[in-house]
């Protein structure tokens, strides 16, 4: 998928700023990263991945 990669350096940008402001706690960003580490390994996986396609080409065609 050609838009995974700059997704997640987007999202990566996003949880760095949020620690950074203090919004979110180191602890907090592991976790989630974690649990969407843990999640791409699981049989929901290309569904997610299906959906954020069918977002970024939604977004990309306005």
């Amino acid at each position: 998928m050609v838009v995974s990669i700059p997704l997640a350096l987007l999202l990566l940008v996003v949880v760095i700023l949020l620690v950074r402001s203090g919004y979110v706690r180191i602890g907090s960003a592991t976790a989630c990263a974690l649990f969407g580490f843990f999640t791409a390994s699981t049989g929901i996986a290309p569904l997610l991945t299906g959906t954020a396609g069918a977002i970024a080409r939604m977004i990309s065609a306005l």
